[in-house]
């Protein structure tokens, strides 16, 4: 549902391609500073993540003796990142709405996808008790290689938070197939009293109100013909992603506190 309308707004409707676009344009600033930074780290994600996540994956399952929840990890992240190929090079357009820009389609953003669901197959073969710090961490990762890829210019705010939603997707199809697989019998795992989740919303309460901020001003920029600020939304569009990136790891968090 979130997807379809991510979609349909900033990229089928004038006003969302401008958004978009404006938040794109206003990577310029980080030319200078961040992006010498963040093109090497988008250089090298493919084999970070996917080498790094495949052997994190098969350690610890194997570690675990859970080679059944190995396999449906690997196929879920297998799966996020053909499902992201296949929208975005065979399903979904991108027309042309009159705004000036890169063309191309490019929802959702692959190089996303790649770093989300490496860390969601790591996530899935973790002990319950240790599936907050693998949040945690792998959001993180995820969302520098989202982030980096609007610093240098390569995806739209609107591509990462789909690649991130893609996965989330595949996370809760896998989370299915594993309670559906569960031995009978077996013992739930005990979450905490006082998840620790629930004392980590707080943290993401600003960049939700910058993001919500920023789109406002952008927003209403577009519609009346204003000028809007491209570091406005710049800066609501980074805001964005790091908001969605951990808000979906905190839901996680939840949902599978109890999951063997």
């Amino acid at each position: 549902m979130v997807f379809s309308v991510l979609y349909v707004f900033f990229v089928r409707t004038h006003e969302g391609q401008m958004i978009d676009q404006l938040s794109y344009d206003g990577a310029d600033y980080s030319w200078r500073t961040v992006t010498p930074y963040t093109r090497r780290l988008l250089d090298a994600l493919p084999a970070i993540s996917g080498v790094a996540g495949l052997i994190l994956t098969v350690v610890i399952a194997l570690t675990r003796r859970s080679p059944v929840t190995m396999v449906i990890a690997l196929g879920a992240a297998g799966a996020a990142v053909a499902t992201t190929q296949i929208l975005k090079y065979g399903i979904l357009s991108r027309p042309f709405l009159g705004v000036e820009g890169y063309a191309d389609n490019s929802f959702p953003s692959g190089h996303t996808t790649v770093a989300a669901a490496s860390a969601l197959a790591v996530f899935l073969v973790s002990p319950p008790r240790a599936r907050p710090a693998v949040a945690a961490w792998g959001t993180a990762f995820t969302v520098l290689a989202g982030v980096s890829t609007l610093a240098n210019q390569w995806h739209r705010p609107s591509d990462v938070i789909a690649a991130l939603l893609v996965v989330a997707f595949w996370g809760c199809i896998a989370g299915a197939v594993l309670a559906a697989v569960r031995a009978p019998g077996s013992i739930r795992a005990t979450a905490p009293r006082t998840s620790p989740g629930r004392r980590r919303w707080w943290l993401v309460v600003p960049f939700l109100l910058v993001t919500g901020i920023a789109f406002i001003f952008t927003f209403m920029g577009t519609r009346d013909g204003s000028s809007s600020s491209t570091l406005i939304a710049y800066i609501g569009g980074a805001a964005a992603i790091i908001a969605s990136g951990f808000v979906l790891a905190l839901v996680a968090t939840r949902v599978f506190a109890r999951l063997p």
